[in-house]
């Protein structure tokens, strides 16, 4: 039934479907680069993929900053970075080259179609959806990463235990975010509330946000 649900509503982007100039060095980094640093055709194998390390799902990670700030701070997870905007995806692709990180794996697409397609229920060690667009007007709330049929596909590939961790800096959003992920049945609310910001690196988007006054929420969930 959830896939049904899943396969119901994943044609309902919850991306800007721009197209961003790229660079030549852009283009070939994605030529040259994704099949190195990029996921293998198929379903994720997460018990081989980064050698048995447990695997974190990260949705929508811009120009991948944090992305690679986290993959050095933490060796001991392996990283799955999907985008849809491939300068973004050029840009990151080129740092796990330069540094040569051998715990990030890339994928260019939608990260809806990963979960549903391709990602195994019970399989990630963690699920992180820092700043996704807040599709402010209400006509496209239906757009959101983070609403109700979604988290709940999010829930089911977690494992036991995983943790599902949102931040946002649009108020309105935020509170959205709290009730979606409060009716899901799958997962525990830790902090009864209100996450502290935990280890999670300052991204461009957040900090875009603290200047313009905008208080940055996070919220943290686990699975049952």
């Amino acid at each position: 039934m959830e896939e049904d649900v899943a396969e119901e509503h994943r044609h309902i982007l919850t991306f800007h479907p721009r197209r961003g100039r790229m660079t030549d060095a852009q283009r070939d980094a994605v030529t040259t680069l994704l099949p190195r640093h990029g996921l293998p055709p198929g379903p994720l194998d997460t018990g081989t993929l980064f050698g048995g390390l447990p695997v974190a799902l990260e949705i929508g990670f811009g120009l991948g900053h944090a992305t690679v700030e986290m993959a050095l701070e933490d060796p001991g997870t392996g990283i799955v970075a999907v985008d849809v905007h491939t300068p973004g995806v050029a840009r990151l692709l080129a740092e796990i080259e330069r540094r040569g990180l051998t715990t990030v794996r890339v994928e260019l697409g939608d990260a809806v179609d990963l979960l549903t397609d391709r990602v195994a229920e019970g399989s990630l060690a963690a699920i992180r959806v820092f700043f996704p667009d807040p599709w402010p007007k209400a006509r496209h709330h239906k757009r959101r990463i983070v609403r109700p049929d979604l988290v709940h596909l999010m829930a089911t590939r977690l494992a036991p235990g995983g943790v599902l961790h949102c931040a946002t800096d649009w108020e309105p959003y935020a509170e959205a975010m709290r009730e979606v992920l409060d009716a899901e049945p799958l997962l525990l609310d830790p902090y009864d509330g209100w996450a502290p910001r935990l280890e999670r690196p300052l991204t461009k988007f957040e900090r875009q946000g603290v200047e313009k006054g905008h208080v940055v929420r996070d919220l943290v969930r686990t699975r049952v």
